[in-house]
């Protein structure tokens, strides 16, 4: 018999289907928004419905749309730098004690560093362009991606590695057929961590760098009270979030569909 594990890929919760979830997330915000206006004043601020009538004229705004396309370009190229640096070091530091003996204090000492601090010392060595901000993008991603990998790397049987050795197959041959994608679930989660976290530094580092991009637009707009823009820039910022999100779980889901805990609820 198969356990439910076994099975939550083939079934979906009440609670996973994207309407019944956008239901339950609009009447919270509604108990929120009342349980708000009854103990703070709220008469000087505008409403969820104002709100929600200023997301379409930001959204056709020439401007606007040039902020988010260009805050997404720096997101993913970031996102693009961190895969590149951080997968390849965590399945080193998982499979070599040497490595992680050398890279772990390093990682140990950053990690709960909050990335965002390091923007006035990125702006003084580069300056206030993208690549400041890309490069704290990839700093914030890089780190649950190396985790991750390092953490599936290190949980691969080593039979399964001496067994491909003793058939004669090389270094650079058991790191794709068996390093990767026996660690390939778990270094999904860390990718899945990197997109929301992305997405965190990169409004961060454009709230402190205020030049272009949708932290700019954020502020800009509190700044010459619209406050409805406000809301509604926030508002776009959740549904990147909830759609990035939710393609990347499809993804994950497809990649590691061969994997029994592929259908697991993961709340990392």
């Amino acid at each position: 018999m198969k356990t439910p594990a076994a099975t939550g890929s083939a079934t979906t919760l009440w609670y996973e289907k994207p309407a019944v979830a956008m239901v339950l997330v609009v009447v919270l915000l509604g108990i929120v928004w009342a349980l708000a206006s009854w103990r703070l004043d709220f008469s000087s601020f505008p409403g969820p419905w104002q709100a929600l009538q200023a997301l379409p004229a930001l959204i056709l705004d020439p401007s606007a749309l040039w902020a988010i396309s260009l805050s997404l370009g720096r997101m993913f190229i970031g996102y693009a730098w961190a895969l590149v640096f951080a997968i390849p070091l965590g399945l080193a530091m998982g499979r070599s004690r040497w490595v992680h003996e050398f890279f772990n204090p390093l990682v140990s000492l950053v990690y709960p560093m909050p990335k965002a601090a390091l923007m006035p010392i990125l702006m003084l060595w580069f300056g206030l362009g993208s690549f400041s901000k890309i490069l704290v993008i990839a700093m914030g991603v890089s780190l649950p991606m190396l985790y991750h990998s390092c953490l599936g790397a290190s949980r691969i049987e080593s039979k399964l590695v001496w067994t491909a050795q003793a058939m004669g197959m090389g270094p650079v041959a058991r790191l794709f057929r068996i390093v990767l994608p026996a660690a390939l679930p778990e270094i999904l989660i860390g990718c899945r961590v990197g997109v929301v976290m992305a997405l965190i530094v990169m409004v961060s580092s454009e709230m402190i760098a205020r030049q272009e991009g949708v932290g700019n637009l954020l502020f800009t707009s509190m700044d010459m009270a619209q406050y409805p823009s406000v809301y509604a820039v926030i508002l776009i910022l959740a549904l990147m979030g909830v759609v990035l999100d939710w393609l990347f779980e499809k993804a994950r889901r497809y990649l590691t569909r061969w994997s029994e805990s592929a259908g697991g609820t993961i709340l990392r």
